[in-house]
């Protein structure tokens, strides 16, 4: 008796079975499995949303049918995914009896979906979704935020304390080279001369101090020459020294080279024509003498300049200006020589910024070996304003910058994060000095800080929120 009672028992179980299948209108599942049913499932809980019955991505919030006519499966709260942490969070029920016990007290519900609508009493939404209870010891009135073990490592929070740094800041600026206007000279005719022949030299011709450049004519020199080559030789000159500097003075004062004069002084003859000598070691920039031709005074024949110091000129962002100083250290890194870099520090900081562009310049002084630096050349320049003393530091994506003030979160210990308020000084190498707010060894958020700042400006709206509702 005993088989054949069981195999008709599991012979409608399966007819029960089938006809739940079948049938458009299902029955309660504890009509068909009673013992699994009162195990496994609340059919107290009310049904917060209905979801696809083949698990698509697919919701609605009152009963619905697939195409082909199957019903949506409904959700009960029970069964909906929580994100909070369920071992260190409570639900409303439990919350409430803890509270009356003494242990934790709820001052007032939150809705669970983020808006600005709170409660005294236990209470859901519009989707069945229950409030979530907010504790007295997580309202407190610093204004920090306390977050769950779960909450933390879900959103990837992490701290680390403010230390002291040399903040190494770096500003790059572009620029070209430029000649060193000290190192120019001009080789002009003081009188009217003529230039009889010049030397095999042209623009971009290096030249060295004393090198002959060209032969002149000038009837003023000629003149000056033979006085003082005649006063140096009488007797009466060599008695009385004064008629000799006389007539050194008048021919130097048409500018004739040195050595030309001591040749004079050492031969005792007036040459007619004057061979003019380069005035210093450098690159003639400028050729303008032709043989045969006329000079007037005041005429340029040769421009030559020593290149073996230039200047960079940069142009460095207004915004940056505070942090310039003469003699910081600078590192020029010309375009066109890769590879290649040349030290050299800031002589002069202009006093004018350009209305169009917002800059100001500064020059760098630079040696040039090789002459490898030349004038106009591009060069990007790295100004190092950084100090050697250390303040409080921490990393930039530690601030919270709103523009009107700037705050870091402070890891206080136990999941409780409290907003504070700094002021910030230089910034370089991933790192901002804080010169007020926070203490050499605070704890400070690095990561994810913004997912707890707008938990804060949550908790804050809500909080006032439900103080201006809140019963008299």
């Amino acid at each position: 008796m005993t088989r054949p009672f069981a195999a008709g028992a599991a012979a409608a179980l399966i007819a029960a079975a089938g006809a739940f299948v079948l049938t458009e209108t299902k029955p309660p599942l504890e009509q068909v499995f009673p013992v699994i049913t009162a195990a496994t499932a609340d059919t107290s809980a009310a049904t917060i949303y209905y979801r696809d019955p083949d698990g698509r991505p697919t919701y609605s919030s009152t009963p619905k049918k697939t195409s082909d006519g199957r019903a949506f499966r409904p959700v009960r709260a029970s069964e909906d995914i929580r994100f909070d942490d369920d071992s260190t969070e409570e639900t409303p029920a439990v919350a409430s009896t803890a509270g009356s016990s003494g242990e934790r007290r709820i001052k007032f519900y939150r809705n669970p979906m983020g808006l600005p609508d709170t409660s005294s009493t236990p209470k859901k939404d519009s989707m069945g979704m229950d409030y979530i209870p907010v504790y007295d010891d997580e309202d407190a009135d610093d204004g920090s935020v306390k977050l769950t073990p779960g909450k933390i490592q879900r959103t990837g929070v992490r701290s680390e304390p403010a230390a002291l740094r040399s903040i190494e800041a770096l500003i790059r600026a572009p620029g070209t080279i430029q000649l060193d206007e000290r190192r120019v000279s001009v080789i002009s005719m003081r009188s009217e001369t003529w230039v009889q022949k010049v030397a095999d030299v042209t623009t971009g011709t290096r030249v060295r101090k004393g090198q002959h450049l060209m032969d002149v004519y000038s009837p003023s020199v000629s003149s000056a020459a033979a006085e003082f080559v005649a006063a140096i030789s009488s007797r009466q000159a060599a008695a009385d020294s004064n008629i000799g500097r006389g007539a050194r003075q008048r021919i130097l004062n048409l500018d004739v080279p040195e050595p030309v004069i001591a040749e004079m002084e050492r031969s005792r003859t007036a040459p007619l024509v004057i061979g003019w000598l380069a005035p210093r070691d450098g690159v003639i920039l400028e050729r303008n003498a032709v043989e045969g031709m006329r000079a007037q005074p005041g005429d340029v024949l040769f421009r030559v300049a020593d290149i073996s110091v230039v200047w960079a000129i940069v142009d460095v962002a207004e915004r940056d200006l505070g942090m310039l100083a003469v003699g910081q250290p600078v590192t020029i890194r010309a375009r066109g020589l890769a590879g290649r870099s040349f030290p050299g520090r800031i002589d002069v900081i202009y006093p004018q910024v350009n209305r169009e562009t917002r800059t100001a310049r500064a020059r760098i002084q630079l040696d040039n070996p090789g002459f490898a630096l030349l004038p106009d050349m591009y060069v990007d320049a790295s100004i190092d304003t950084g100090t050697l003393d250390q303040v409080v530091s921490v990393p930039e994506s530690a601030l919270l910058d709103t523009g009107g003030k700037q705050v870091v979160l402070v890891d206080r210990g136990e999941g409780r994060f409290e907003p504070r308020d700094v002021k910030v000084g230089r910034r370089g190498a991933g790192y901002v000095a804080i010169s007020e707010g926070i203490a050499e060894g605070e704890n400070v958020v690095v990561a994810a800080n913004f997912l707890i700042d707008a938990e804060s400006n949550l908790k804050a709206a809500l909080k006032s929120f439900s103080s201006a509702e809140a019963p008299q």
